[in-house]
């Protein structure tokens, strides 16, 4: 059966970009913020660009902030869209959705690391790990944009290092994130979607 994905509506400007990475593989992949279109969706995306405080506005006006937490299929939230499953963050200390436990901090800046994180770095796949999600991804360079993060937790599929470790992948049953950008990374960014993809 082919999935039925959605782009929840955050206000985000990688929306189009997500939805071009869905398109290589086969998939469309409408942006909307429609409760029953996101209900009748077999997966749900999370995209996110920019400051969590705007995302996080911009859910509350659709009203996403109160359906995500009643969803049970799978949900996965990119760059800003995986640090808004978390409590809170500290940018703008800003309310987030409280899926996924942790507060996400601003990264430390130091002598050779510069903040915001930009361009491609290493996953390493959180031993024992067997999540489906992460696949044949240990290992895998890809490309990450931001200036925050959540500490590596119990939820911690996959980590990084920028400076100090931070969870670059996370989940809670069938909710799911990647601090990093799919949509810009290659060959592993594309495994990536395949394998939420094939989560049911």
């Amino acid at each position: 059966m082919t999935p039925r994905v959605v782009l929840l509506d955050s206000g985000g400007a990688n929306l189009g970009s997500v939805q071009a990475a869905f398109s290589r593989l086969g998939v469309e992949a409408p942006v909307t913020s429609d409760w029953n279109t996101v209900r009748d969706a077999t997966h749900v995306v999370l995209p996110g660009v920019g400051a969590a405080k705007n995302c996080m506005a911009k859910l509350r006006e659709n009203g996403l902030d109160k359906l995500l937490p009643r969803l049970t299929q799978p949900l996965i939230g990119i760059c800003v869209g995986m640090q808004l499953l978390f409590e809170r963050s500290e940018e703008s200390d800003t309310e987030c959705l409280g899926l996924l436990e942790g507060v996400v901090r601003l990264l430390p800046a130091s002598p050779g690391v510069r903040v915001p994180h930009m361009g491609w770095n290493q996953l390493e796949v959180t031993p024992p790990s067997a999540h489906p999600l992460v696949d044949g991804l240990d290992k895998a360079s890809v490309y990450f944009v931001h200036s925050y993060a959540a500490l590596p937790s119990a939820d911690t599929l996959a980590a990084t290092t920028h400076g100090v470790p931070f969870s670059a992948m996370a989940a809670k049953g069938t909710v799911m994130g990647a601090q990093f950008h799919p949509e810009r990374s290659s060959a592993a960014g594309a495994r990536l979607l395949r394998n939420f993809l094939a989560l049911s």
